[in-house]
């Protein structure tokens, strides 16, 4: 099995952006079209995008759900979202309108039953996001820190049936300073699940460490936004079985 590498995509004011560390004011924009930065992705080969709403994590409804729902519809891609998700509705909307997997990220704190509930009913169409900081799950666009940690969040859902996480390290993201493997590995370790490593990838070298320790997938944001590689380079290690 072989790293799987997904770009991403924050929609911000129908921008793509870059935060650091999660941080609303310290925001970078890399383009005014997530259509066209989606599409360009797609060309240069991507078999999977990943899209976040930060409006909507911020705000708690969908904001820039349109340009996702564009990228699923028109592009041979499949894509995953996440932001603003509160609802089966919000669910339903994406699932509905082409989008491949559903990420349910600050929910999962202060509505698990819920999670639980929708796992079970959608099965391997949700993706449970776990932000950590300090190894303690961070909800509402970051901006809070709960007293719940990670690990035990991720395998109270692995129990349920989810079969995929999305673990982002805040202190690592935005800061091309490196994943925090060793975190995403005790998360595939506890649950026994796919888990998808975001945040802090800075180089090749980060991506061949991630997929020699068996990581299931990467999310590269502004590494490729920097140009420190590009998205062919990436996926080309994705292609190297261990």
């Amino acid at each position: 099995m072989t790293i799987t590498i997904y770009p991403a995509i924050d929609m911000r004011g129908g921008n793509c952006v870059r935060l650091l560390q999660g941080d609303y004011e310290k925001e970078t924009i890399y383009g005014d079209s997530p259509f066209d930065m989606a599409r360009t992705f797609a060309e240069d080969g991507a078999s999977f995008l990943h899209m976040v709403d930060l409006d909507g994590a911020k705000d708690g409804k969908r904001v820039n759900d349109r340009f996702v729902i564009e990228a699923a519809k028109q592009l041979k891609v499949k894509v995953q979202i996440g932001g603003g998700i509160r609802s089966e509705a919000d669910i339903l909307h994406y699932l509905e309108n082409g989008i491949t997997r559903v990420i349910i990220g600050s929910i999962a704190v202060s509505n698990p039953e819920f999670v639980i509930e929708m796992i079970r009913k959608y099965g391997k169409q949700i993706v449970v996001g776990i932000d950590a900081k300090n190894g303690y799950v961070a909800t509402h666009g970051w901006m809070t820190t709960s007293e719940v940690k990670a690990v035990e969040l991720s395998k109270r859902f692995a129990d349920a049936g989810a079969e995929t996480f999305i673990f982002t390290d805040i202190a690592t993201d935005g800061t091309l300073s490196g994943p925090n493997i060793a975190a995403v590995c005790e998360m595939a370790e506890e649950t026994g699940k796919n888990v998808i490593a975001s945040g802090g990838v800075s180089s090749l070298a980060d991506l061949r460490a991630l997929n020699a320790e068996g990581v299931k997938g990467a999310i590269v944001g502004k590494a490729l936004y920097e140009n420190r590689f590009t998205l062919k380079e990436a996926l080309a290690i994705g292609e190297v079985r261990k």
